[in-house]
This record gives C-alpha cells, sequence and structure tokens, in this order.
C-alpha cells in the first residue's frame, strides 16, 4: 500500500514525498482511512510506529477544506503530556503540511513567555499544540476561543493519565465543541484509558497494532551487574568509550544526578549535556537542537525525554538507573532503534534492582541477557534464571552522597546540593514517579 490508496490530499502527499516516505506503517494503514470517514478512534501504538504522521495527516486533510465557522480559533487541537513531544508534534504537523494554503502551528507549553503565548493566541490559528497545564491557563484568562474546532487529539494518553493530566484533559474537553472529532493514543489500552475514552469519545473505532515485544526486536538489550557506584561509573565509562556508539542517552533517576553525570563526563571530555524538568523552555530546545544538529553525542535526561524525542542517530540508550515502572523501560530505550534501525540498549543494575528487572521482563515478555565485561566482572553474581536478584546484596553507596568525579569542582558542587534543603532529593517525588497530579506543575511551569 502507497500513501496515495488512503486518499489524502495531492499537497500532502507531495510533502510526504519530499519527506522521504512511500509507504504507510500499520497504524497509519488502519487509522487514516477511519479519521478521514470523521469516525472517533481510540489506538495503541507504540514510540517509533508512525503514529504522529497517522493523526497528522488526516488532521491536514481537513484543513486542505475552509472551516465553514468564522473566526480565529485552532480547527485541530493537540494534547501531549511534555514539552518535547508538543514541539515534535508542532514539527511534524509544519513538515507535512508545507504544501497547504495558510496552515498555521502554535505550540502552548509550560515554560515559554505568557506575553509571547498571549501575542501568538491573539493571531489566526489552524492547528494548536499544547501541554494540559498551560492550556488551562489560557482557556481561564479567556484567551482561546474552540468555537472553530474539528479534531482533537490525546497523544501518550497514558502517559497523561499517569502524570495526572485527565482532569485537565477532561475541563478542556468541556470547553469544546461537542460536535468534535475525538482520537487517543496510547501505548496500552487497559481499563484505565477505557474509562477515559468512555467520558471523551463517541462510539470510537478500536486499533491495535505494534506490540512491545515487536517493538523491540530491533533493540539489542544488554545488563551489566554492578557492585557500587563506583563500579557503575567504570562499567558507564567502558561503555562510552566503544567507536561504535554514535549518541548516546543516559538516564539517571532524579534531575540533580542527571546534571553532576553530565558536568562529570563533559570534564572527561565528553560532549555531554543534561535534559530535564528543571531546565526552561529555552534551555531545553537549545540542548534538543545541539542532539538533532550531531553537536552532542551523550545527553543525560530524566525521565522527561523518555518520548517525544525523535533523533536518528541514537545509537545507544544507557539505564544509568532502572525506571521504577516497567512502561517508562520500554519508551526509554525507544528512543533507538527508530524508523527500523537497530539500536543497543544496556542497563545497570545493582543488587536493589531485582524486583525492576522481574517487571520490565514480565511487561516485555523478554529476558535481558546479563553481560560481563573483562576487567570489570561484578563480585555478586545474579541468581541463576537471569535477573532474579543477587545471592547477597552489595553495599551501595546511598544516592545522596554520590560523585562522579575527583576534581574540587565537582566536590563543592556536590557539597552545595547536599546543603540545600529544597533541591529535588529531598522532594516527595522524583522525575520518573509517575501517577500523582502533584507533578502536574513539573511539567507545564
Amino acid at each position: 500500500m502507497s500513501f496515495e490508496n488512503l486518499n489524502l490530499h495531492p499537497l500532502i502527499i507531495k510533502a510526504i514525498g519530499e519527506a522521504g516516505y512511500t509507504t504507510p506503517t500499520p497504524i497509519q494503514q488502519q487509522a487514516i482511512p477511519e479519521l478521514i470517514l470523521g469516525h472517533d478512534i481510540m489506538a495503541s501504538a507504540q514510540t517509533g510506529t508512525g503514529k504522529t504522521a497517522a493523526f497528522m495527516l488526516p488532521a491536514l486533510h481537513r484543513l486542505a477544506t475552509p472551516s465553514k465557522v468564522p473566526g480565529r480559533g485552532p480547527r485541530v487541537l493537540v494534547l501531549t503530556p511534555t514539552r518535547e513531544l508538543a514541539l515534535q508534534v508542532s514539527e511534524a504537523a509544519t513538515k507535512y503540511g508545507k504544501f497547504l494554503p495558510r496552515t498555521k502551528v502554535v505550540s502552548i507549553l509550560g515554560g515559554m513567555p505568557y506575553p509571547l503565548q498571549n501575542k501568538l493566541l491573539s493571531q489566526p490559528v489552524d492547528i494548536l499544540v499544547a501541554t494540559p497545564g498551560r492550556l488551562i491557563d489560557h482557556i481561564q484568562r479567556g484567551r482561546i476561543n474552540f468555537s472553530r474546532l474539528e479534531m482533537m487529539v490525546l497523544d501518550e494518553a497514558d502517559r497523561m493519565l499517569d502524570m495526572g493530566f485527565i482532569d485537565d484533559v477532561e475541563k478542556i474537553a468541556a470547553a469544546t465543541p461537542a460536535t468534535r472529532q475525538t482520537l487517543l493514543f496510547s501505548a496500552t489500552l487497559d481499563s484505565a484509558i477505557d474509562k477515559v475514552a468512555a467520558r471523551l469519545l463517541k462510539s470510537p473505532k478500536r486499533i491495535q497494532v505494534a506490540t512491545q515485544q515487536a517493538k523491540l526486536e530491533n533493540i539489542e538489550q544488554r545488563l551489566h551487574y554492578a557492585d557500587d557506584l563506583t563500579h557503575k561509573n567504570k562499567l558507564l565509562d567502558h561503555v562510552l568509550s566503544d567507536e561504535k556508539l554514535k549518541q548516546a542517552i543516559i538516564f539517571t533517576a532524579t534531575k540533580r544526578d542527571a546534571d553532576t553525570l553530565a558536568d562529570s563526563l563533559a570534564a572527561k571530555g565528553f560532549e555531554a549535556s543534561a535534559l530535564h524538568g528543571d531546565m526552561n523552555q529555552r534551555e531545553r530546545t537549545r540542548t534538543l537542537n545541539k542532539l538533532r544538529r550531531g553537536g552532542l553525542r551523550i545527553l543525560v535526561a530524566t525521565d522527561v525525554a523518555a518520548r517525544g524525542i525523535d533523533v536518528a542517530n541514537i545509537s545507544h540508550v544507557i539505564n544509568f538507573d532502572l525506571p521504577k515502572f516497567a512502561e517508562d523501560y520500554v519508551h526509554r530505550i525507544g528512543r533507538t532503534g527508530r524508523a527500523g534501525a537497530s539500536g543497543i540498549a544496556i542497563s545497570l543494575a545493582s543488587g536493589k534492582d531485582s524486583v525492576h528487572l522481574k517487571r520490565i521482563e514480565r511487561f516485555t515478555g523478554q529476558q535481558i541477557t546479563s553481560h560481563v565485561i573483562a576487567g570489570l566482572e561484578p563480585r555478586f553474581k545474579p541468581r541463576p534464571g537471569g535477573a532474579g536478584g543477587f545471592r547477597k546484596t552489595p553495599s551501595v553507596a546511598h544516592k545522596g552522597k554520590r560523585t562522579w568525579s575527583n576534581d574540587n569542582k565537582s566536590r563543592q558542587n556536590l557539597s552545595s546540593a547536599n546543603g540545600n534543603q529544597t533541591n529535588s532529593r529531598q522532594r516527595p517525588y522524583g522525575d520518573n514517579n509517575q501517577g500523582n497530579s502533584q507533578r502536574k506543575g513539573m511539567w507545564n511551569q
């Protein structure tokens, strides 16, 4: 099947061809015809399967026909859980709609100055891409008119549910016309997502493609056991010295650890930078653009980067700290192996990680093979059967005492961080702790 078979507008087909795409992915083949017919859909599709184009192409097809309702408000609204994903969706809309006349795409995100957003919203808008918290602010101030809205997309709905955004999403939906077409995309379609869909969608078509296991087939998963933090750092240095490593994303548990590790790697001569929720939007955008241009070899990030980053040259994903939730593991390693390419995912695990490893393997249906590097063998071996735990739990330095470098500057910075009674480690919820509404401000403000 080709994109021409999907009955999309010729100018959209032209843009797709210029972007180098010839054959639609399974989610695109199933979703686009239903959306062109006007049906609501709820779709399960993993990261990297082309789901952004699956909803953006039919949205642009709809925009090719002038609105029957006068006004300046958006005709298409896309809600995303993170700023990075919102920017990715905006870029896709601009790319696929480049030949359509007067198609205005606007992003409304936390971290952007309000005066700039107010100016953007005062002009005619066709596609509005937003994070829920910031959009609610503008709705309450009466700055958005949804009278022209024809389509609402909930992208990564499971993530928005985990982050406590669903109440905001329902408030936003209540401010839009009941006649709108609603699309829900999620990594999984479980009972919680079904309840959300029942409240927001009308007789939706259900589409499920790309199981977790199938999506991971092109990613080689490796596991290295680490006795303690010093051992873990040595393993990381060995991995980063691999000449086959083009670009890598290293995931840490907290924002402070991301900063500290990135600084340490930069001091060692690596092209490394951090990315996390405490950075303002300008800093985050600058870092991501540098990564996309190839000026950054290593990105050290919290789970804020697990979705919404699409960089073709990410050859390795490294879990310096394992995520607490198995779903986040899949989204993390999905940053490599994009668009059919192969990738390598490496997890560094200590004795306390045995429960997380079991959950990840059960969720993915795959056992992660443990590897040993000559000269860096762990003192404590895992029990027979893979990730079942250690015979003896090693003594692991407390994260609050982490040091990545012996230089005076790093010690001073760490000392200062430990003395700050309001740092991120002392907050009740870290960057990768899901399912709590108290985290909303971290993402949108």
